[in-house]
């Protein structure tokens, strides 16, 4: 499928018209159309299947991905797309392109001047490229048309660390070569695009050894780019962004609708508050009551204040697994709603609250919302010492893997969109199914999924009926084996 021409069309736009653009472009033009009919040494084969393997745990395959100087087309065939749009300046680049792989579109077009029309992306992919334009601050103004709610841009820079190396190597051929370049920190790029309505999410440094040494090369860019103070020698600059908010047009302006799921094991004396206290939001609310096979009667209680409330709409599931976490799964396999909101039934975190988390949400300030218990003062026995150390050396873990500040991993409240529940429960067997909790399963994958992950301040009180189900020692093992694995899948995979 190919781009209506119409679309291709020169703006004209007067910030392009300056001394020196189209020279500069010109000059660009004609030397990556002689580096396309060029051979390159080991480092940059090594290099650039590299980085496609760092895009592929980025950007999902069957996603929509639009890249923007794409070359040769190698990377955007490497994501496996479901569309997938290259454009680059160099005719001969795109030549080569369409003959690689031929199911995707591939455009010979100026990124400073070109247009899209409607199209939107999931993805938008600039590697390698920031560092090769006139004008940055111009493309991405250019891009927030191909933006929806969910779009993610993806770069890829050289850090300035590396200029002098980079430089001698392309002398020695043993890199592509180029010509004078900008130099972009990641302060830089973070700077430009709150100018132009976007907001940085996570950045990362990767590669240590550009060349495929055997054995080496693994050690230094599996493990060593990972850690201080070797992370500080990493010669290409990652960073994912979203478009802000206010910047994307909604897609409709109906309220959502919301299904709050209350795993409930041993919770009757809480059934009956919880049903009073939870508020209606949105578009309407329903409750899910998942019952964990409890020693008390819980179930009963539960059917009786359903029957006793007709105006809510309410429903009541029999949990067949065992742990939180299935429960959680379970309920939101039946959940109707636009938002998945978990409210644990012990309620030391008020029902009264959600409306904040609702309003976090459907605002466009974050698109998976955890609650933290450790910003207010909490009830003296809401949270044993113990726990609380527990709760902040995990925070600290997990802020470090995710590459997103965490400060209370384990509060049972969390809220997300449906639509991106579902993408993580697809990509669940990626971390494995463990997570008797379920917190740690939700955040590795809205993780995964690149989602600003934003935190609503709660006063944590303590229980008024039954007892914890946590075991301090046993569940403290086991998160420590989720750091470990979760480790391996995310920061040295």
């Amino acid at each position: 499928m190919q781009l209506p021409v119409e679309t291709l069309a020169r703006t004209g736009a007067a910030d392009l018209t300056r001394t020196g653009y189209y020279e500069y472009q010109g000059a660009r033009r004609t030397h990556w159309d002689n580096v396309a009919h060029g051979q390159y040494g080991d480092w940059s084969r090594y290099y650039h299947s590299y980085l496609a393997a760092i895009y592929r745990q980025i950007v999902p395959p069957g996603a929509t991905v639009l890249e923007l100087g794409c070359g040769g087309g190698d990377l955007l065939a490497a994501l496996e797309p479901s569309i997938g749009v290259g454009v680059d300046l160099s005719a001969e680049m795109i030549r080569a392109a369409r003959e690689r792989h031929g199911g995707m579109e591939f455009v010979i077009g100026d990124v400073h001047e070109i247009e899209f029309g409607a199209r939107t992306f999931d993805f938008i992919i600039l590697s390698d490229l920031v560092n090769d334009l006139w004008d940055v601050e111009c493309v991405l103004r250019r891009l927030r048309p191909c933006c929806h709610s969910g779009t993610r841009l993806v770069f890829n820079f050289f850090s300035q660390l590396w200029a002098l190396p980079i430089s001698a190597a392309r002398r020695l051929r043993a890199a592509k070569p180029t010509l004078l370049q900008n130099w972009f920190t990641c302060h830089d790029l973070d700077n430009l695009l709150e100018l132009t309505g976007y907001q940085p999410l996570r950045q990362w440094g990767e590669i240590i050894c550009p060349v495929g040494v055997p054995g080496l090369a693994r050690i230094a860019n599996r493990y060593l780019a990972k850690l201080f103070p070797f992370r500080l020698f990493a010669m290409t600059n990652l960073l994912v962004a979203r478009p802000m908010p206010a910047t994307v047009q909604p897609h409709s302006g109906e309220r959502p609708t919301v299904s709050v799921i209350v795993p409930a094991r041993n919770e009757a004396g809480n059934i009956e508050q919880a049903m009073a206290r939870i508020p209606e939001m949105g578009g309407g609310t329903e409750i899910i009551f998942v019952e964990g096979n409890s020693s008390d009667d819980t179930y009963a209680t539960i059917e009786r204040c359903i029957a006793a409330r007709p105006d809510r709409r309410s429903i009541l599931l029999k949990q067949r697994g065992r742990g939180k976490g299935d429960a959680v799964r379970a309920g939101f396999d039946a959940a109707s709603g636009d938002i998945l909101i978990i409210l644990d039934a012990d309620l030391t975190v008020a029902p009264e609250d959600l409306p904040r988390f609702f309003d976090a949400l459907t605002s466009g300030c974050g698109e998976f919302v955890n609650g933290v218990r450790l910003v207010y003062p909490m009830d003296d026995d809401a949270m044993r010492f113990a726990n609380l150390v527990g709760n902040k050396f995990f925070s600290w873990a997990f802020s470090r893997l995710l590459g997103q500040k965490i400060r209370d991993t384990l509060c049972g409240t969390k809220v997300l969109w449906a639509k991106d529940y579902r993408r993580i429960a697809a990509n669940r067997a990626y971390f494995g199914d463990f997570d008797p909790f379920g917190d740690f399963d939700l955040l590795f994958g809205a993780a995964k999924l690149n989602l600003r992950i934003i935190e609503v301040p709660v006063r944590y009180r303590s229980r008024q009926y039954g007892q914890t189900s946590i075991q301090r020692w046993r569940h403290g093992l086991l998160l420590l084996r989720m750091v470990v694995f979760a480790a391996r899948r995310i920061k040295f995979r």
